[in-house]
């Protein structure tokens, strides 16, 4: 059995058509879809290939906290907790998308279980098991680790939301994070994802032609796209250095 799980693609749609033509070969058994889909530059796109992709293969989506601060855009909230530049990309999503995929979005569920041969059940989250958008790296306190999981009943817990990848051993739980297909931090440009089977986890980084990219991703007319391309495709923040900073976050910030 495989199991494809694909993170915060953020409206990469160059990324995720890499991925996605990666798994043609590969044929797992399901697709996770991770969260936060449509807040960055190509919304429409990402989320239309995506449900067309469910016709054609077993998926399971999931909401992340950027799914959901678009569709709080699209009804008329504030996003105070947001930066400028977060809030002007998340209210352009929103104008971007229908109501039909707002729809969509807002009846998506926070978490899916799947049982693997030989592994017990998966469970798939965005950032934790209680929460779209609480904060952890393998730098966190192992005692918030444990409480941050201590519910959590599965053997093996995937997530995202850092847009890094790792693997945490807890008590009772492996965590893992699959990294992000759109918006990554990393050593260098490409789209992360993860790879489940019976004989374990693979974390896989696909390529795919940058400059191609920022081309498609220019005539989106998303006012972000420059910072986007800049920052996110072409360069993209360091691992151990975001890790770093994650960590330096207030802890009553650390939802």
């Amino acid at each position: 059995m495989k199991i494809a799980a694909l993170y915060d693609i953020h409206g990469n749609f160059p990324a995720l058509k890499a991925v996605l033509n990666e798994l043609e070969s590969i044929k797992p058994d399901w697709t996770v879809i991770g969260g936060d889909m449509v807040s960055g530059p190509m919304p429409v796109q990402t989320l239309e290939c995506l449900l067309d992709l469910q016709k054609r293969t077993k998926i399971k989506f999931i909401r992340g906290n950027g799914d959901r601060e678009v569709v709080e855009a699209a009804r008329g909230r504030k996003l105070e907790q947001l930066s400028e530049q977060g809030r002007k990309t998340q209210r352009w999503a929103a104008n971007e998308l229908t109501d039909k995929h707002l729809e969509f979005l807002a009846n998506l569920d926070s978490s899916a279980v799947i049982q693997m041969e030989n592994a017990g059940e998966v469970l798939f989250c965005h950032a934790t098991p209680e929460s779209d958008e609480q904060i952890f790296t393998p730098l966190s306190p192992r005692k918030r680790l444990e409480t941050l999981f201590a519910r959590v009943d599965q053997p093996i817990v995937v997530c995202g939301h850092t847009h890094m990848q790792f693997k945490i051993e807890l008590e009772k739980t492996h965590v893992i994070n699959s990294g992000s297909v759109g918006m990554p931090f990393a050593n260098q440009p490409g789209a992360y994802w993860l790879l489940i089977h019976s004989n374990g986890i693979e974390f896989k980084q696909t390529q795919y032609d940058f400059e191609r990219a920022a081309g498609e991703i220019r005539k989106s007319n998303c006012p972000t796209a420059e910072n986007f391309i800049k920052n996110n495709l072409l360069h993209i923040p360091d691992e151990k250095e975001s890790m770093v900073l994650l960590e330096k976050i207030p802890k009553d910030k650390l939802k």
